[in-house]
């Protein structure tokens, strides 16, 4: 039997309905604007107290401002506060300074330079096929000038300000050797960096070391595994001790070759959605392998490091990573400077995420003495176990 309702009951009926609507909409109406207020009165609070201190400091300061570096000091005190070790806003300088350095090149002389104990500028190591090595500049030199003025008067800050330059520009320096002080006169150019470096180990072992993921760091990685397998190389060893990483997509290419077909890592951001950020084709070099880590084996490193245990024939040997598991993006501002910002967090597809928790290799071994090499002797001893078995 069909029932029908009054026209009366119908409105009534509509009028609560509408009065629900009403009510609901203007409750979560009513959170969003409360939200939006909170977020306006922090940023007013920010804004007044930036104003205030602003306003007290250009009133006060004894001394000249420079403007762009006052403006840069605000947005680097901005990131900073986040507390993220691996966000910062990058100058203009600095900013240019990170691309060259994720294109796998350097301006300057080719010099990795550190304060000796004299107070001088001891040379550390010099790069190949740079402007210092064609002066057959060694490690262990000393620079005791920069462009005329004493370093131990300058300070070591300024005096190494003084040699970093543009491309092109002179720097002239005095150098000690043995005693004898010498004067160089350099031009300051492009060099490229060698981030990939093989051997072949015993005849049969092939040693490939990864400094860091740079963009051309594939290109090289290629080059020396295919002649390490050419050389007849039946087992590897990577060494990515003190590789703090680099650029994801170099660290793909470089995986591609080692690995079978597949997704093998994933980035999560803020928002929840996932994106893929390591793929392998299903073209693979099947070779039993050692990868070497230790504490300063960070970011891409340990994803390299961690992927190819869990889909090759790998074995770990060293000491706990660092855990450095999330991804950056860099962000150009009109300025001229950038923000690297923290913005996902990296899972792999069988281990999951590492970060904040590091890699515990399988083999673990500490180098207890700086004359002696303990983990790569560990990894020729592993890969010995692995081929006889």
């Amino acid at each position: 039997m069909n029932k029908k309702i009054s026209l009366g009951l119908a409105i009534s009926l509509m009028a609560i309905a509408s009065a629900v609507t009403f009510i609901l909409t203007s409750f979560f109406s009513l959170q969003s604007y409360n939200k939006k207020v909170v977020d306006v009165n922090e940023k007013s609070k920010k804004y007044n107290s930036l104003q205030h201190i602003d306003s007290f400091v250009r009133d006060n300061y004894y001394g000249d401002i420079d403007e762009k570096e006052l403006n840069n000091g605000i947005l680097k005190g901005y990131v900073s506060g986040l507390g993220d070790e691996f966000s910062e806003f990058l100058s203009e300088e600095e900013y240019k300074d990170e691309q060259t350095s994720d294109a796998g090149e350097v301006i300057g002389l080719g010099l990795f330079l550190a304060e000796d104990d004299s107070g001088y500028i001891r040379i550390d190591k010099v790069l190949d096929d740079s402007p210092a090595a064609e002066a057959q500049l060694q490690a262990g030199d000393v620079i005791t000038s920069v462009s005329g003025v004493d370093v131990v008067a300058t300070g070591f800050d300024e005096a190494m300000e003084a040699i970093n330059g543009s491309e092109g520009t002179n720097v002239e320096l005095v150098v000690r050797h043995n005693g004898i002080d010498t004067s160089y006169s350099f031009t300051r150019r492009s060099i490229e960096l060698v981030t990939v470096t093989g051997t072949l180990v015993d005849g049969y072992i092939g040693y490939i070391r990864i400094d860091s993921f740079k963009q051309n760091t594939p290109e090289q990685f290629v080059d020396v595994l295919q002649r390490m397998i050419s050389n007849g190389a039946e087992a590897l060893i990577f060494d990515v001790r003190d590789n703090n990483g680099g650029i994801m997509d170099a660290l793909q290419d470089c995986l591609d070759p080692l690995l079978p077909e597949g997704v093998i890592a994933t980035a999560e951001y803020k928002d929840g959605h996932t994106e893929t950020v390591i793929y392998s084709d299903d073209s693979k070099i099947d070779l039993p392998a050692v990868v070497l880590v230790n504490k300063n084996t960070s970011s891409e490193a340990e994803l390299f490091a961690v992927s190819l245990r869990d889909y090759s024939n790998t074995k770990l040997v060293g000491t706990k990573t660092k855990g450095k598991g999330v991804m950056q993006s860099v962000t150009e501002f009109e300025n001229g400077g950038a923000v690297k910002l923290t913005v996902a967090e990296i899972s792999n597809e069988v281990s999951g995420s590492f970060n904040g928790s590091g890699i515990t290799p399988e083999v673990q071994l500490e180098n207890d003495s700086p004359d002696y090499d303990a983990q790569y002797y560990k990894a020729i001893d592993t890969i010995n176990t692995m081929l006889s078995e």
